[in-house]
């Protein structure tokens, strides 16, 4: 096997192996690891944050660490919008590779930061390589998912995300009382270590890229190495700067237009909550009267939930649909955020926020998979890199927001917030199937295929 997952000319159909989640297993690890380093860099942040406003020689301040989170998240919607341009030239395999050397980048320069100027700065750059990431990650699982389990691989893929996330909490709490906060963000430096060689020697490139560049003979082999279809010039996404802009103006074709701008909300929603709650989780329950420790450990214990959320979610929706799951699941994050603006005690606490993580995170990436069922192969990398790279600004405004009300003191606020944006996120995405319904004639027709992995 070559670097990029070719074997030469297309095997005869009789001898390609079945497309089933064992043949495609390389491609949904490698993607895994990449974005279980993902999730470790965007909670180190909220895992080390006490230790840095504990720091005088550091500067920081609730307003401008809520500030900074809000830097990251406009760092990732730079990246997710540049991750289309560069893929063009690069390929989905070496713009994800890139993408990991950059927020690894990203954390050496936070480790040496001795302002909040240049922390944030640092912060900024890794949320250029965080933003490329995902996007490209979920178009390379989708691509390869099995028949009718297109949820479910969502929901594997996202679950690395919270086993960074818990990773990060943990390095946190081992090494930040003793070495520093500065010693978590060195930390953060080996995905450039160990991810980068691993993708460039086994991640193949997508078929469709492969395509829709010409090269139809790797194309082939990729496909018929791994058991998928071999992809059609309909399925390719256009290469080029026209091409991109035809795609992105499919996006608001009559039968797609206002689930898009639907979807974008549910989006923009979705991330207000996660990286609301993953950067400031452990200082607005420190606030709250409960320990450092604790306070950080629950950090943990949600993300744990998180992980616990995509499997249940994931096969919730191939049965049942990723839209109905997904509200649900919104909601149920707004009735946990309202429980947890009470102190509670302790054991009370930790349940209420393992059972809020199960249904958090995974309500966002089920907006996700929604997407997936609602644009074509052609569209489904632009539709979901605009998804993500609008819902971005949801994950600027949740730390400001929390930033502002923390300066002012008003803190558990943060909690009402994060319910409003659960109930507006759990509107939105329900709203989907009835925007699809009212599109032009003959969206049932076109979707036919598209909607197969979310009635499975």
């Amino acid at each position: 096997m070559t670097s990029s997952g070719t074997t030469g000319p297309g095997r005869p159909a009789a001898d390609r192996p079945r497309h089933t989640f064992r043949t495609v297993f390389p491609v949904l690890a490698l993607c895994w690891l990449a974005v279980f380093f993902d999730g470790m860099d965007v909670n180190i942040y909220g895992a080390v944050m006490p230790h840095m406003l504990d720091d005088p020689g550091l500067g920081l301040t609730p307003a401008s660490a809520g500030s900074i989170g809000s830097w990251t998240a406009f760092g990732m919607f730079f990246g997710a919008l540049a991750a289309g341009n560069v893929t063009d030239w690069l390929g989905r395999r070496s713009t994800l590779v890139a993408s990991v050397v950059l927020f690894s980048l990203g954390s050496g320069v936070c480790a040496l930061a001795g302002d909040p100027t240049l922390f944030g700065a640092g912060r900024f750059l890794a949320g250029i390589g965080l933003g490329g990431l995902t996007p490209l990650a979920l178009a390379m699982v989708l691509e390869f998912a099995p028949p009718g389990r297109a949820a479910l691989t969502t929901g594997l893929l996202m679950s690395s995300y919270h086993a960074g996330g818990m990773a990060a909490t943990g390095i946190g709490l081992g090494l930040a009382p003793a070495a520093g906060w500065r010693a978590v963000f060195w930390a953060g430096v080996l995905p450039a270590l160990i991810a980068v060689p691993l993708l460039l020697k086994y991640l193949p490139e997508s078929p469709g890229v492969l395509l829709a560049r010409g090269d139809r003979a790797r194309a082939d082999a990729v496909a018929d190495r791994y058991g998928l279809p071999r992809p059609t010039p309909v399925q390719a996404p256009a290469a080029g700067a026209k091409g991109r802009l035809a795609a992105v103006r499919a996006l608001f074709s009559a039968e797609s237009r206002w689930a898009t701008l639907l979807l974008w909300l549910a989006s923009f929603c979705g991330l207000v909550l996660v990286y609301g709650v993953s950067t400031w989780l452990p200082q607005m329950m420190r606030a709250s009267g409960y320990g450092l420790s604790s306070s950080v450990t629950f950090l943990m214990v949600i993300n744990a939930g998180g992980i616990v959320g995509m499997f249940v979610a994931g096969r919730a929706a191939d049965r049942f649909g990723s839209v109905k799951i997904s509200a649900l699941w919104f909601a149920l994050t707004a009735a946990g955020a309202l429980l947890l603006k009470s102190h509670l005690p302790l054991g009370v606490t930790y349940a209420v926020i393992a059972v809020t993580g199960v249904v958090l995170f995974s309500a966002q990436v089920m907006v996700y998979a929604v997407t997936g069922t609602v644009y074509r192969d052609s569209e489904r990398a632009a539709g979901l890199g605009m998804v993500t790279g609008v819902g971005r600004m949801g994950a600027a405004f949740g730390p400001w927001l929390i930033g502002v009300l923390a300066a002012t003191g008003s803190q558990s606020m943060g909690f009402t917030a994060f319910a409003l944006a659960g109930l507006l996120g759990a509107a939105a995405i329900a709203l989907v199937p009835l925007a699809r319904r009212t599109g032009a004639p003959g969206t049932t027709e076109r979707h036919t295929a598209a909607r197969a992995p979310q009635n499975g």
